[in-house]
């Protein structure tokens, strides 16, 4: 049975490291922050200017002043600290956040990514993601394997080559999709690897809606 929205967010959560700084994408990566494992200290950062987000507010106690970048209400923390979107970004940009982890529309093999807009429809606007993929010191993408239409077909999200307008090239190291996990050495020849296959997908499966050429790379245990 292909990982649901969760189940995707808490794969996406096993790449933070203790003292790690993360940069969380609007839709399913913002459920990464309800996979923290107990006892790691991470500091979640917003393009708004926000260093050590809390978790989402229960019903009735959201503070409309306390949002992310997704507008989203949030909470703040003992240790949280509020600066301008200005200094936030020059967080970025100056090398210092360690992990972001963002949502797609395609990833290529090469790990250039495309997660801003499609040709023809309305734009809110680029977003930070431009200068998250070229700041960040390692990328991960969480998304749907394919993407739907509304005739009931499917497209293919991992391509040879995108064809929507890039975010960045070569900027993907790993994609968390529902059917599984592939790595990307984005910085060297030896491309896309399918490490993790989710529960119950069979590989044939994972072949049938993969257009992007990779290779295998599963532990025994999970090639089983």
């Amino acid at each position: 049975m292909p990982w649901t929205r969760d189940d995707m967010a808490a794969r996406a959560a096993k790449e933070l490291r203790d003292g790690y700084y993360v940069n969380l994408g609007i839709g399913i990566p913002t459920l990464v922050s309800n996979y923290i494992p107990a006892g790691m200290s991470v500091q979640l950062q917003s393009e708004n200017g926000m260093l050590g987000m809390g978790p989402f507010p229960y019903e009735g106690e959201e503070d409309p002043d306390l949002i992310n970048a997704g507008k989203q209400t949030i909470t703040q923390l003992p240790t949280s600290s509020f600066f301008s979107s200005a200094d936030s970004f020059a967080m970025i940009r100056g090398g210092h956040i360690d992990l972001s982890i963002l949502g797609a529309m395609q990833v290529a093999q090469n790990g250039d990514l495309a997660n801003w807009m499609i040709p023809g429809k309305m734009v809110k606007g680029m977003g930070g993601a431009m200068d998250l993929v070229a700041g960040v010191k390692r990328v991960v993408v969480v998304m749907e394997h394919v993407a739907k239409n509304k005739d009931g077909s499917e497209d293919a999200k991992l391509l040879k080559s995108c064809t929507l307008p890039l975010t960045g090239a070569r900027v993907v190291d790993m994609v968390v999709t529902d059917l599984g996990v592939f790595s990307i050495d984005r910085r060297g020849d030896a491309g896309m690897a399918l490490i993790e296959l989710a529960p119950g997908v069979t590989l044939d499966e994972i072949k049938a809606k993969t257009q992007a050429e990779f290779r295998v790379a599963l532990e025994q245990s999970a090639a089983a």
